[in-house]
């Protein structure tokens, strides 16, 4: 599938903040089942974007802006070119072993509720592909879509108190499910073809889609969307992964000085028209 992904990021203060920095992880890479076409972002201020790769190997591109600063746009705009791998990563370079995966991160530590919840959910399966989808499963039936509650410092375990929450929750309580279970496990930030609709017809929101990944031997890394109760198919464009959301968040960052911020994101996420020629 070519996926043409379109998302504007729109920051307004009042009154002009006085300068800004960002980091932003909005840049997927090349892996098998995934080849990025072409891929561009843009600052309205027409600063400069320093590229890097992080710890994690993910591409990310940071600019510093001085104010007076009333408005601040950010657009990605490519296209990408993906196959159906039944979620399965391969084709990436990895930085760290999967038992760094197992570290507990202040957004996704198991208290004795969702410890339980997935002793429960996984119990007397031996096989880890199974247990991993039981767990997916599980997490998907305990929760409830809803773009209200929750925020970016939501952690899993007041998420899954709440029993609602977006697609970033639902990927902070699989994780942590996970790992309590001894299976390493990441967070992953991207997109998924139908980004931008209503939230009622979709399980994403306006920031892009988010999901888990799991390591198992002999496989490797492999994605389960608890929101949408599947592994990833060719409607996914994997960008970042991460110990939680804010190891993969596309937009990162702080302003100085100004008033309120008000923050508008545009994003259309579906499958182009244009194929590859072969």
């Amino acid at each position: 599938m070519r996926i043409h992904v379109n998302h504007a990021t729109l920051y307004s203060y009042d009154p002009p903040a006085h300068g800004a920095i960002q980091a932003l992880r909005l840049t997927p890479r090349n892996h098998d089942g995934q080849y990025v076409v072409s891929w561009r972002i843009d600052v309205s201020e027409g600063c400069r974007l320093r590229a890097h790769e992080d710890a994690f190997g993910n591409l990310t591109h940071t600019f510093a802006i001085d104010g007076p600063i009333g408005e601040l746009r950010v657009l990605v705009e490519g296209e990408v070119e993906t196959q159906d791998t039944a979620g399965v990563i391969r084709g990436i370079g990895e930085r760290f072993p999967p038992s760094l995966f197992l570290r507990a991160t202040d957004l996704t530590t198991a208290d004795a509720d969702l410890a339980g919840f997935a002793e429960t959910a996984t119990a007397g399966e031996a096989d880890r592909i199974a247990k991993l989808h039981l767990l997916m499963e599980a997490v998907a039936e305990a929760m409830t879509f809803d773009p209200d509650p929750t925020h970016a410092s939501t952690s899993a375990t007041q998420a899954f108190e709440l029993k609602r929450g977006v697609c970033q929750d639902f990927a902070h309580i699989f994780t942590a499910g996970a790992r309590h279970l001894g299976i390493p496990a990441r967070y992953v930030s991207g997109y998924l073809v139908g980004d931008g609709a209503e939230p009622e017809q979709r399980a994403g929101h306006q920031a892009g889609h988010a999901w888990a990944e799991a390591h198992v031997e002999g496989l490797g890394w492999i994605g389960f969307d608890a929101a949408n109760r599947q592994c990833p198919t060719d409607a996914y464009v994997r960008v970042a992964v991460g110990l939680d959301y804010l190891g993969a968040a596309p937009v990162r960052g702080n302003r100085y000085g100004g008033g309120d911020e008000n923050l508008t994101v545009a994003l259309k996420v579906d499958q182009s028209s244009r194929q590859i020629q072969g």
